[in-house]
């Protein structure tokens, strides 16, 4: 079962010591602007660990309003290279540098993070020797200001402490590969799509799992956008709003996920385009999948270890 917080109830926020699998959304929109919303960023939490699946622009600042302890924040997964899902990654890592992060961040992601990693560590070395020099070494270790990174295929990509998280190939062309990931602890699991059409692999990797957050796009909405921007003549961002449309998963689509994978709770996020009211978000929800939610910023999810249990705020 799965509970949501209402005004009727007290919000529920997982203790300090919580056992379990915690997922906060740090970010749940897309390119698209919406206020109050930053781009694509999911933090998975357990006791020992802290992960975050992609760093989009906004969501470092999310995360530290939401409390997330970034000092003992492992590595950054990354879906793909698309500017939404990496563009806060300088942020991530002088947030948990400062916060007293123990090692080196590691950036994980498929062929083609190393080029990534290597652009940012040049970026910023003016800042982390300006940074240094201001607070000296004993505050802010300069070796643990660069960035690493480390290049991974499908597979179990990390086994330890009773956490184990897979890496599965997504479709979202022309981006060959793309990665979604699966996370497991304590008999919990959180399935994260990064973007992605709905596939047989997605479906495969969901079945079972307690949550899945999927990117989803309302496809009326985009073309609606499309239509106005061409009659006013705007037709650069209208050929992007069209092209966008072949490599996102539409809410209808979503119903084969839900009727071919055992799934606890289908969470939307990476929201094209993310609603700014209450008729926004009527209009987005209309065909999503019974029982599916849409995420906002900051939305907790836990999920209590060895329970069935599924709770939010």
């Amino acid at each position: 079962m799965f509970t949501v917080a209402s005004e009727a109830q007290l919000p529920f926020s997982p203790p300090r010591d919580f056992e379990g699998l915690k997922i906060t959304l740090c970010g749940t929109s897309s390119p698209l602007p919406a206020p109050g919303r930053a781009q694509a960023c999911v933090a998975v939490e357990t006791p020992e660990h802290l992960y975050l699946i992609d760093a989009g622009s906004g969501s470092a600042a999310t995360a530290n309003l939401a409390g997330i302890p970034t000092a003992k924040l492992r590595g950054i997964l990354l879906t793909h290279f698309h500017s939404d899902h990496i563009s806060d990654i300088g942020d991530f890592n002088l947030n948990s540098w400062v916060a007293g992060r123990p090692a080196p961040l590691q950036i994980i992601g498929p062929t083609g993070v190393d080029r990534i990693v290597e652009g940012l560590n040049i970026t910023y070395e003016l800042d982390r020797g300006y940074r240094v020099a201001h607070h000296g070494e004993e505050l802010l270790n300069p070796q643990l200001g660069v960035l690493q990174s480390r290049t991974i295929e499908e597979g179990v990509i990390v086994a330890e402490d009773g956490l184990r998280i897979t890496a599965f190939e997504v479709s979202h062309p022309p981006i060959e590969p793309a990665f979604g990931y699966r996370l497991d602890y304590a008999g919990r699991s959180v399935v994260i799509s990064g973007d992605s059409l709905v596939t047989e692999k997605i479906i495969e990797v969901s079945d079972g799992a307690d949550v899945v957050l999927h990117d989803a796009m309302a496809l009326q909405l985009v073309q609606g956008a499309e239509n106005a921007l061409r009659s006013a003549g705007i037709t650069r961002v209208a050929t992007v709003l069209h092209d966008i449309q072949d490599y996102h998963a539409t809410t209808s689509d979503l119903q084969r996920l839900v009727d071919e994978a055992d799934i606890g709770l289908l969470a939307l996020y990476h929201l094209v385009p993310a609603p700014r009211n209450p008729m926004a978000v009527a209009a987005f929800s209309r065909g999503i999948p019974e029982g599916a939610i849409l995420t906002e910023d900051a939305m907790v999810i836990a999920l209590p270890s060895n329970s069935e249990d599924i709770d939010i705020d």
